[in-house]
């Protein structure tokens, strides 16, 4: 019996270690191993961190093939050797395809955008955010075996009380070579940095008036050596490209600042920015969601406060 965290590709994605931490603390809780499924070249990588999250077990399934029907066959095949009864996923793109298939191949029950986890008695306790982040859900899981995708984005990456020594084990799947149903396409990948990697980011949004009054965020993102961001309304109305949305339908992120400019706070863009250590305001709502979870505001016009924000970002003064 254990709990396990699934991941697969060539890099570890955002999150991982967060989720790592949650898993620790639930297999803890329940006196089980945390073992961490590794498929791909992420054995070097996950050997580096695993024993800060308690890690018993790092398990390497070694195959080229990352398509969704080759890692279901690989995650079906490997769960019907060792028998986790919770079974863990980061909430990436990918993992959103493959949690609820890997729960419908087994006849296990399923819960995603979970963000927290609990045993409680004989059952598992999730809490999750649904309706897309407007709500939160408690789910009450008496199955002996589970999968939850966790959204990471409010967690933390807490060490283990003790850091331990992982065992690694080469794990063999019989699934071999599978046909893929689809042709998966990679989406286009910027060449420069990364929203998501961003420790300073501007992002604006419908409050600034105009798509010609974006320009105010993105120089004062410069000036701060940051990056300039968006919430979706303004990318639905064409001001800017989809690859600068924060929320979550766009990046998930997390900087030490995030200054939202004309944003009004809905738990659909706090869903890719709450993570950050500071969040500041600047908004002349003063009734404004985005106050509940800023640090700091300022409760004014964005197109006045602006250009003054400016001013003494040029001379120095930040």
């Amino acid at each position: 019996m254990s709990v396990v965290l699934c991941s697969w590709g060539e890099s570890l994605e955002g999150g991982t270690e967060e989720t790592l931490s949650l898993a620790g603390r639930l297999s803890r809780s329940q006196g089980q191993d945390l073992d961490w499924l590794v498929i791909g070249g992420l054995g070097e990588a996950a050997s580096a961190i695993a024993g800060r999250y308690g890690v018993a077990h790092i398990d390497r399934i070694a195959q080229a093939q990352q398509g969704p029907d080759a890692l279901l066959a690989a995650l079906a095949d490997y769960c019907a050797q060792y028998s986790p009864t919770t079974i863990l996923f980061n909430q990436t793109p990918a993992a959103r395809l493959i949690a609820p298939r890997l729960a419908a191949r087994l006849g296990v029950p399923v819960v995603m955008n979970g963000f927290y986890v609990e045993a409680q008695g004989s059952e598992l306790e999730v809490r999750a955010t649904a309706y897309g982040g407007d709500t939160h859900a408690v789910y009450r899981l008496p199955a002996p075996v589970n999968v939850v995708s966790i959204l990471s984005t409010t967690l933390g990456a807490e060490a283990a009380p003790a850091p331990s020594d992982p065992v690694t084990r080469e794990i063999t799947v019989s699934s071999g070579a599978v046909q893929e149903r689809w042709t998966v396409v990679a989406s286009a990948q910027s060449s420069g940095p990364r929203l998501e990697d961003a420790d300073v980011i501007v992002a604006g949004g419908r409050g600034l008036g105009s798509a010609a009054s974006y320009a105010l965020v993105r120089e004062f993102a410069e000036l701060l050596g940051g990056m300039h961001g968006a919430s979706r309304a303004i990318v639905d109305d064409g001001w800017i490209d989809s690859s600068r949305q924060v929320g979550l339908t766009g990046k998930i992120t997390r900087p030490g600042l995030y200054i939202a400019v004309g944003i009004s706070g809905a738990s659909q863009h706090m869903a890719g920015c709450s993570a950050a250590k500071t969040i500041v305001a600047i908004n002349k709502d003063r009734d404004a969601s985005i106050y509940r979870y800023a640090r700091y505001g300022i409760a004014g016009d964005c197109l006045a406060v602006m250009p003054e924000l400016i001013k003494l970002a040029k001379a120095g003064n930040t």
